[in-house]
């Protein structure tokens, strides 16, 4: 029979993991686009400065969630739920959530998060050793009592401490916005919506229910900040309209790429001759392959911004998909001339270039997926694309290496170390990739003989 205070101890263990997991599982359904990433980095950018973090110390990453909702998990990057820009009526709202979650980074609190787990496991080890201590005693049905108040009192003192960490986040969310010289009339406006939505759902607003809440109740927080914001200098300075503009059209081709495309079309019916309609109308007619639809509302897009780098984007990526690759080619090769070489307008061009199947156009695609991947090592589909380019021209070492990037970011590590090891053998000797790949070969090595370690552990423990 097992120990039952092991057993409670590791049910608390597993409520804290669960929630920490629930944040990771998050990050696997990222996000990426090109304008998006560049709005997010101009919108937190005056923030990110107020908050001292200093430029491109701060990530902003979109998470493919319909909730809404913004979190910080470790290290100094901001994730953002689809569902909470779509919720957002003003480029200034999200700018409130990003400087809440700058607050949760500057005040240490995902490093602090141990401080109140230790506070209520230390409460669970009394109440079980009480616990043990009364069935020894012959009291079971007390002995069950104390382990149950204990686990209790152990939930209320980390929730206590999370709603706390909140509120200091809060604090230092509108220290940063006054700083930046942004309202926080849009952070009050997007609290009213999360009220609504509780209202909407049943949540109780009173004191009582506040208990079980890891968050403070949100009428409280809405009079709290309102009494901070109204006396800031920033309380009536507008969004700024540039920044407007970006996130209406980031919301609406977000909109129309996740959303089902009789919904997109609904909510941006053809009626309404707006560059976000247009934006949001092209992806719902591509995704029901409606090619020649697709393309006239790029056409409009681009009869009103010939030269942006998104709508050319955008164009190129219908024709590619909709198996056009060689009049993607032109498109793709404007926007990435534009963008600077953006690795991921650089990757589709990239794949553009591959799908002719012209052996012609290798040579330019391993080019650019190469500077790709130098900006952004992250970049899965780029190393894939590299691979599938070094392949065709018959470099199988240098295919090899890069099929080993990736499998190394999907830590499919026998897979990635098998490829690096091959890799070894044909490339020239201290070469730029032949140490990349005795570095891999390494970190492969390395990762799998702690997991046999930890296999080890888990059959000892």
């Amino acid at each position: 029979m097992r120990n039952p205070a092991r057993l409670l101890t590791r049910i608390f263990a597993v409520v804290v993991v669960v929630v920490l997991s629930a944040q990771h599982a998050l990050a696997q359904s990222i996000l990426r686009d090109a304008e998006t990433e560049a709005l997010f980095q101009d919108m937190g950018k005056p923030l990110v400065d107020a908050a001292g973090l200093g430029k491109g110390n701060v990530d902003i990453v979109l998470i493919n969630d319909s909730s809404i909702n913004a979190f910080v998990a470790g290290g100094q990057a901001i994730y953002i739920h689809s569902g909470l820009i779509n919720a957002a009526s003003n480029v200034d709202e999200v700018q409130g959530v990003i400087a809440h979650e700058l607050g949760h980074i500057t005040g240490g609190h995902i490093i602090r998060f141990d401080e109140g787990a230790k506070a209520a496991s230390n409460i669970t080890i009394l109440s079980l050793l009480l616990g043990v201590a009364a069935a020894a005693a012959g009291a079971p049905d007390a002995a069950m009592g104390v382990l149950a108040a204990g686990q209790q009192a152990a939930m209320g003192k980390f929730l206590a401490f999370t709603r706390a960490q909140e509120s200091s986040a809060d604090a230092a969310g509108a220290q940063f916005l006054s700083k930046a010289g942004i309202s926080g009339r849009g952070s009050i406006d997007f609290f009213k919506k999360l009220q609504n939505q509780e209202f909407r759902y049943g949540y109780s607003q009173s004191d009582e229910a506040s208990f079980g809440r890891t968050h403070p109740l949100t009428g409280d927080r809405i009079a709290n900040l309102r009494d901070i914001y109204e006396k800031d200098p920033a309380w009536d300075n507008k969004p700024d309209p540039g920044l407007q503009e970006r996130f209406l059209r980031v919301r609406a081709k977000l909109y129309g790429y996740l959303a089902d495309p009789a919904r997109t079309l609904a909510t941006y019916p053809p009626t309404d001759n707006s560059i976000p309609a247009h934006y949001a109308r092209a992806y719902a007619y591509h995704k029901d392959a409606l090619v020649t639809k697709a393309l006239a509302e790029t056409a409009a897009l681009l009869s009103v911004e010939p030269k942006n780098p998104y709508f050319l984007e955008l164009q190129g990526q219908i024709l590619l998909e909709s198996g056009k690759p060689t009049q993607a080619i032109p498109a793709l090769r404007d926007a990435n001339r534009l963008t600077g070489n953006n690795p991921l307008i650089a990757t589709i061009f990239g794949h553009a270039l591959i799908a002719t199947e012209d052996p012609a156009n290798y040579p330019e695609a391993i080019t650019v997926l190469r500077a790709a991947v130098a900006r952004d090592r992250q970049n899965r589909f780029a190393w894939y694309q590299l691979g599938v380019a070094y392949a065709a021209q018959g470099d199988t070492p240098r295919a090899q290496l890069a099929s080993a990037e990736q499998q190394v970011l999907d830590q499919r590590y026998p897979e990635a170390l098998q490829n690096a090891q091959a890799a070894l053998v044909e490339l020239p000797e201290h070469s730029a990739d032949w140490l990349r790949a005795q570095d891999i070969t390494m970190q492969a090595r390395a990762a799998l003989e702690d997991k046999k370690k930890k296999g080890k552990s888990k059959r000892n423990g």
